[in-house]
């Protein structure tokens, strides 16, 4: 492989310019919400982050385990839980990531009673939809965003039917101009999506993180494959920037 100085030095320049521009982007983007949901849970609960491969992120689903990084993959999930061991050791907390690659909302219902329900989450947060488009655009699935919105309803009536009391965090489902999957009609025929999941936020009154938003301000600081190149899977520094968001959200 032929080095060339030039190429990385200028590639060095993005990232460090990406790195820096984190806390402005999720500062501008993203508010702390009312009530902080940290200061709800006491010692030895649960927060699960449920979801698809965004959340999944390469996790060993063999060893499903509380607090154990190869049971979280590599992803904004396992940043976000990291940072929260560490700042709040004394409420022996336990967080799972049972986010599975490829799942669109209906396959979440068919494994919630064992993969949300009965791990009994006092926090759960949710990033899905992708999928749900996705697949439809490439005739892998049939399902339309009126099933997407009803399934996703029903999936948090059923939670709070058993948990009246857990925490709610609804993630945007996002995607990022630029990026090799997104074609053209791409970020048209995906917004219904994500402005469902954001009526179904507000109906249940659920913390939100504005991930699409966020992503839209990314991209003022670098490219699209800095931050995902193919505008739906993070990189590192786009897993991070889910995890900065998302903790701002939930932790104020």
């Amino acid at each position: 492989m032929k080095f060339s100085r030039r190429g990385f030095l200028k590639s060095s320049a993005v990232q460090a310019a990406g790195i820096a521009a984190i806390p402005m982007i999720v500062s501008e983007t993203v508010s702390a919400s009312p009530k902080k949901k940290a200061e709800e849970l006491s010692t030895g609960d649960v927060i699960l982050f449920q979801g698809d491969s965004i959340t999944d992120a390469g996790r060993n689903r063999e060893r499903q385990l509380a607090n154990d990084a190869s049971s979280f993959g590599t992803g904004y999930a396992l940043m976000a839980a990291a940072s929260i061991l560490e700042q709040n050791p004394e409420e022996q907390l336990k967080i799972y990531n049972r986010g599975i690659s490829g799942n669109k909302v209906y396959q979440l219902a068919d494994r919630w009673q064992e993969d949300c329900l009965d791990l009994k989450p006092a926090l759960l947060s949710i990033l899905i939809g992708v999928n749900d488009y996705w697949h439809k655009r490439n005739g892998k699935y049939d399902g339309t965003v009126e099933v997407y919105e009803t399934d996703f309803r029903a999936l948090l009536k059923r939670t709070l039917d058993s948990f009246p009391n857990v925490k709610l965090v609804v993630c945007e489902p996002f995607s990022i101009d630029g990026g090799t999957a997104i074609g053209e009609g791409w970020q048209d025929e995906f917004t219904p999506y994500r402005e469902a999941a954001k009526r179904i936020s507000d109906e249940f009154k659920t913390a939100w993180v504005p991930y699409h938003t966020l992503f839209k301000e990314a991209l003022k600081h670098a490219p699209a494959a800095y931050w995902s190149p193919d505008g739906v899977h993070p990189s590192m520094a786009g897993a991070q920037l889910m995890a900065q968001a998302w903790l701002k959200v939930v932790f104020g």
